[in-house]
């Protein structure tokens, strides 16, 4: 018995009556030849992972814009948090853990420079909206690999598409794992980095949900994982005082952080940027590299502008700009 198969066969008896087993999964667009070691989801978690968008995550905002230290998330750090809580509620739950990893690490791979604020820009320019969910499926589906794209299994690709809370259901319980547990992530760590970085303090918390959920982060994070394992089973969910104090916090971060005075125009100026440079490779299509000027061709100019730019980094797009806009020194070596 091959590795893989083996592997499939302690799935049958380890597994919840309600996950997704390896071997029911709908498979790729184009078939490929089993691996003798890991199963389909494992192998698209290892596609994931050696992605180029994937590494590109370490750079790119999830709250504070191109922080200057080591201890703030990245969009890269929070994939994995991510990554880790939904694996912990699926181990529990009797879920596949490979399948819930491989969505939980993929979920943003589509997301933009300056986090959700170089979202909201793509979304107004571009004629058909931007939305970081989309575009993640279209990075694994069309942009990776040099427009080969990964051909990733059905279930972890309608994980990723529906991680949103705008968008529909996913069909595995793994990819409502993840759902729940990319917000249980964002909120409880982008808190830890608003009070490092000053715009809160632990006692601006609201009261019922410290009360309800834990003061620290841990213990937080702890109290949904448990109220998720205990309340879930053909649904996942939360108990109902723990989803109204977990929903409470969630609103005092939007209305405290992620849409704080205080942040605004430095997320104004990361907007202008996203703007000037679409603009400008609108304008200018062939200095974009030559995968963004095939894409161009076949799915349309902003389509692929759009692309180009939501995959950079935000140090990249900083840097471009820069050079597009700032004058540099004279160098010449002329003596006037």
């Amino acid at each position: 018995m091959l590795p893989r198969e083996r592997i499939m066969e302690n799935e049958k008896f380890t597994l919840s009556e309600y996950a997704c087993r390896s071997e029911d999964s709908r498979g790729r667009k184009v078939y490929e030849k089993p691996c003798d070691f890991r199963t389909d989801f494992q192998r698209d978690r290892d596609r994931i992972i050696h992605c180029n968008s994937f590494r590109r995550l370490k750079h790119k905002t999830q709250v504070f814009l191109i922080p200057h230290s080591d201890h703030y998330r990245t969009r890269l750090t929070h994939t994995l948090e991510v990554s880790q809580i939904a694996r912990t509620v699926s181990c529990a739950l009797g879920l596949n853990e490979d399948l819930t990893e491989a969505i939980a690490l993929g979920h943003d791979l589509g997301h933009t420079p300056f986090g959700h604020d170089g979202e909201r820009v793509l979304n107004k320019l571009l004629p058909n909206g931007f939305a970081h969910n989309l575009q993640s499926k279209r990075v694994v589906e069309v942009i990776e690999k040099d427009g080969k794209g990964l051909n990733l299994t059905f279930e972890v690709v309608d994980g990723i598409v529906a991680h949103r809370g705008s968008s529909a259901p996913p069909v595995t319980r793994e990819g409502m794992v993840v759902r729940f547990c990319d917000k249980i992530a964002y909120v409880n760590h982008d808190i830890e980095d608003a009070i490092r970085g000053g715009v809160i303090k632990q006692s601006d918390l609201p009261e019922f949900p410290v009360k309800t959920l834990g003061e620290t982060k841990s213990a937080r994070i702890t109290s949904l994982v448990r109220s998720l394992v205990e309340n879930s089973g053909e649904k996942i969910l939360f108990d109902e005082t723990t989803k109204s104090a977990f929903g409470e916090l969630r609103n005092f971060m939007f209305e405290h952080v992620y849409r704080a005075e205080k942040t605004i125009a430095e997320k104004d100026k990361a907007g202008h940027i996203v703007e000037y440079l679409y603009n400008y490779f609108f304008k200018n299509k062939d200095e974009m590299p030559q995968l963004y000027k095939e894409l161009a061709e076949k799915d349309g100019l902003e389509t692929a502008v759009g692309d180009f730019i939501s995959g950079m980094t935000d140090e990249y797009a900083v840097d471009y700009f820069s050079k597009l806009c700032i004058p540099r020194g004279w160098n010449s070596g002329y003596i006037l």
